[in-house]
Formats: C-alpha cells, sequence, structure tokens
C-alpha cells in the first residue's frame, strides 16, 4: 500500500527547471520519490539523463534553453500532452556572473535577465491559467539571499534576483484567493557546479588556491560551511505541501540574512 504522502501526491505533475544538476536534480529527484510524476528541463540532455535514471518514479526529459522565445510554451505543451496541466512548479533555472558595475556588460546584464527573471516569468504566466482554473497550483522559485541584500562585484545577478522576488510576491498576491501559493527560497553559498564556478572566478581574479577561495564563501555562512543542496530542498518540499505558506521568501544560509 502507498504510504500517505505518496497517495496524496501521485496525481500531480511536478516541472522543475535547472533540473540538471545541483539544486534542481536533487529537488527533482526527492519530487520523483513522493509520487509525483516529474518533468525535468535544462539546456543539457546528458545532464537530465543523468537526473531521471537517479529519480524513482515516471519523469519526462525536455530539453529547453528557456531564454528562448517560445521555449517556456514547448516545455508545457510537452508536459501536458504527456501528462496534463503542472500542479507543481519549481523555478530553479539560473545563473551568476562576477565583475564590478563598470566592468559589467550589456551582454553580461542583459543575460542575467534573461535566465533569471524573464524566463522565470515567462513559465510561471504559462503555468497559472490552468492552476488557477482548478484551485490548485504551487509554485517555487529559487532565488538567492542576493535576492534581499546587495554584494560587491555582483550587481547584475543581484538585480535579476531582486526582479524575482518582486516577482513571487506579486504574483503571491494575485492569486492567493485562487488555491495557488508562490513562494520563494533563498539560499546562501550552496554545495553545487554554481558555487564551483565561483570559485573558479576567484582564483582566477585573486590568484587565491581553490581550496582558499572555497573556504572564504563557506565562511559566508555563520554556520562556517556550504549549504547542501539536501537542505534546500526540504524548503521547497514544504512550500509546495503546505496550502498556508504563500508570498514568502525562506533563507537557507546559515543565518547570514535575518529577514
Amino acid at each position: 500500500m502507498s504510504s500517505p504522502s505518496t497517495a496524496a501526491t501521485a496525481e500531480r505533475v511536478a516541472l522543475v527547471t535547472g533540473a540538471g544538476r545541483g539544486i534542481g536534480r536533487t529537488v527533482a529527484q526527492r519530487l520523483s520519490a513522493t509520487g509525483r510524476r516529474v518533468v525535468l528541463s535544462a539546456r543539457s540532455a546528458d545532464q537530465l539523463a543523468e537526473t531521471a535514471a537517479g529519480c524513482e518514479g515516471p519523469t519526462l526529459v525536455v530539453p529547453a534553453d528557456l531564454t528562448q522565445d517560445g521555449a517556456a510554451e514547448a516545455v508545457f505543451e510537452r508536459a501536458e500532452s504527456q501528462w496534463g496541466p503542472v500542479s507543481d512548479l519549481v523555478l530553479n533555472a539560473g545563473a551568476g556572473t562576477s565583475a564590478r558595475i563598470q566592468r559589467t556588460t550589456d551582454e553580461d546584464w542583459q543575460r542575467m535577465l534573461d535566465l533569471n527573471l524573464t524566463a522565470p516569468f515567462r513559465c510561471l504566466r504559462r503555468a497559472l491559467p490552468s492552476m488557477i482554473e482548478r484551485r490548485d497550483g504551487r509554485v517555487v522559485a529559487v532565488a538567492s539571499v542576493a535576492a534581499k541584500v546587495g554584494e560587491p562585484y555582483i550587481a547584475a545577478y543581484t538585480a535579476s534576483k531582486h526582479g524575482l522576488l518582486g516577482l513571487v510576491r506579486s504574483a503571491a498576491a494575485e492569486v492567493a484567493r485562487d488555491g495557488v501559493t508562490v513562494n520563494a527560497v533563498c539560499p546562501g553559498y550552496v554545495d553545487t557546479p554554481m558555487t564551483d564556478a565561483t570559485v573558479e572566478g576567484i582564483v582566477s581574479a585573486t590568484g587565491r588556491s581553490p581550496e582558499q577561495a572555497r573556504e572564504a564563501l563557506a565562511r559566508k555562512q555563520p554556520t562556517g560551511r556550504l549549504v547542501m543542496p539536501e537542505e534546500v530542498a526540504d524548503v521547497v518540499l514544504l512550500m509546495l505541501s503546505n496550502a498556508s505558506i504563500t508570498g514568502q521568501a525562506y533563507n537557507v544560509d546559515g543565518g547570514a540574512v535575518p529577514w
């Protein structure tokens, strides 16, 4: 016999963007373990295949570059044709860049906005009508503590994540009476490939060793260590399971940001 949690989620369709690695992979595999059917989207088909191999239940792999016109629509159409409307949407796809403001190019700025803000907006816009119609929907955006505070050298990333948090809060207020919740989780530095890339950037810019760079990032959390992807996934699953949590931005940052 299925466990109560599995029985309750067996008919739910979850879509996870940025599911090829890191937080997205962990979230997708955790959702699969609850009995959900999980749609996996990211740019790399190979990475998505690795994620799918670690899932316990049915998966649908849909490679896509969500910054391209029409990509979000195509992903949702594929999910709906296979399994029906998306019930749980995890907006995880994202990337970072680092440079002083005066060295941030228009291309870098636009890339951050396209991937970290416009792509989630398009997915959210596409998901909401069926959620509202069914009065059943959960949306979680993976933002960052950079959605709440500023930090040197990541102005473009920070601006995009501030915008994402604003989108979450506005959408949550708009659909609060429609049976739909919209939330954000705001991690600090997480032990993922994205942080590996940050380490490489620090090494290149400062001449520090990789170990020194990683330790500097770990110290940004009062706990003195990097956040684990599983710890972020715990909060994502909480937000997907609780109908009274909406419009919130939960920090998973070892106590670095107190609000």
